[in-house]
């Protein structure tokens, strides 16, 4: 399975150095030296890391035949795809990747479905599903352990004790502001 990992930024110096956007929980494992990435577009890769620090909160990374600023910034905006084993768990206990929760069916405890996991959203206090409800609408859902209470790979669901006003229907929450 191929996934993103970073999109490469601006050059950096004069070495071929890049900055890079990272967009995976384990730079360590995906960007370090010697990994190669394919790439979108195809024709800028594949790429091999040839070196990697982090200089002022940033990771930079240099590339294999990539030795100068212009070879650099001819790279900028290209995505940097691994290839990942799609069995492969976080180390973590309750850490996911988000290819494994892409598709989740989403659930109440009493069985209700709800929708289908479609997007992850990053945000820096915490993550939000995207679930797209049987009637085309989304729903966000806070990934928390007091209301995503389950997730079951095997069975492909994530099961939610949602609070009320998370999930209900826009009609049914403005008719409970015209009775009051």
């Amino acid at each position: 399975m191929q996934l993103v990992v970073a999109r490469i930024g601006r050059a950096h110096g004069i070495k071929g150095e890049v900055t890079v956007e990272v967009r995976t929980d384990e730079p360590e494992l995906r960007l370090g030296p010697g990994a190669v990435l394919t790439t979108d577009p195809a024709g800028a890769g594949p790429l091999t890391i040839e070196t990697g620090r982090v200089h002022s909160g940033r990771l930079l990374l240099r590339f294999e035949g990539v030795s100068d600023r212009s070879g650099a910034e001819a790279l900028r905006n290209t995505l940097l795809i691994a290839e990942i084993d799609p069995e492969e768990l976080p180390e973590g206990e309750d850490e996911y990747y988000d290819h494994q929760l892409m598709d989740l069916d989403v659930v109440t405890a009493d069985g209700t479905e709800v929708g289908r996991i479609t997007e992850i959203s990053h945000l820096p206090s915490q993550d939000l599903f995207i679930v797209e409800r049987p009637d085309g609408s989304e729903v966000m859902i806070p990934f928390v352990e007091e209301i995503v209470t389950e997730i079951d790979l095997e069975e492909q669901k994530a099961v939610i004790n949602p609070p009320p006003g998370l999930i209900d229907d826009r009609a049914e929450i403005a008719s409970s502001r015209e009775e009051t």
